[in-house]
């Protein structure tokens, strides 16, 4: 592998640390002068170092003060790079239905697996979604155990699968597929809901690409969108 230049060493350093929770929300980085004397460079590599965090999103420049570390919202279609949480306006609490376990691939994964993928279990949850204490999404997520090691929902970051992906594993989302399908619901889902067998419900499919090599994550969400629209929205 190529080594890295100056200024992409500057920004993976940084990156880092406001991945692992060193540099905290709000939080300043130092001043440009001080990154020039740790690292021994120009301003000119410093300043496109912090070009290219405000770019994925970590910092924000703010005149008179510095780079302020600021919470990354960008979205992503359907589901923003904070999950679900972020594709609703309303405040959502999750419940883990099926703790991850490993298991064979499950045919309902509508995108086509790698073939490193179909050599190795996948590791499965299920978690649901309540608006008002109201069950409105199941989601159920599959991703390689030969890419991720199996990961204890119990230790999830704040409840978010992301987030620790993004501060204990220092993986980013880098992209996402949807599909969408109306569909209507089984008694199983029903239950589940608290809905009547035969309503209507939305199916949405997702693959989310991450800045891990080979990583995947899978997803299918099963939602009642009678009462509580999903937002659907993209930023650059």
């Amino acid at each position: 592998m190529d080594r890295l230049k100056k200024y992409q060493q500057i920004q993976q350093y940084f990156k880092e640390r406001i991945q692992v929770g060193e540099f905290q929300q709000d939080s300043f980085l130092p001043s440009e002068h001080d990154i020039c004397a740790q690292f021994q460079t120009t301003r000119g590599t410093v300043r496109k170092a912090l070009d290219e965090l405000i770019k994925e999103g970590y910092i924000q420049k703010e005149h008179g003060r510095g780079s302020r570390v600021i919470e990354r919202s960008k979205s992503l279609g359907l589901l923003t790079v904070r999950g679900f949480s972020g594709a609703t306006d309303y405040e959502v609490t999750t419940t883990i239905s099926q703790k991850p376990q490993l298991m064979a691939w499950d045919a309902a994964i509508e995108f086509p697996l790698t073939e490193e993928e179909q050599q190795y279990p996948c590791v499965y949850f299920q978690r649901i979604r309540h608006i008002e204490g109201a069950p409105v999404v199941i989601e159920d997520n599959w991703y390689s155990s030969q890419a991720l090691e199996l990961v204890d929902a119990e230790k999830f970051v704040e409840g978010s699968f992301f987030k620790t992906l993004s501060q204990q594993y220092l993986i980013e989302i880098k992209g996402v597929e949807h599909e969408l399908r109306a569909e209507v619901a089984s008694q199983e889902l029903a239950d589940m809901l608290h809905m009547d067998e035969g309503s209507p419900i939305l199916n949405i499919a997702v693959r989310f690409r991450t800045s891990k090599p080979g990583l995947n994550l899978y997803g299918r969400l099963i939602c009642n969108t009678a009462k509580y629209p999903i937002r659907n929205s993209y930023y650059l």
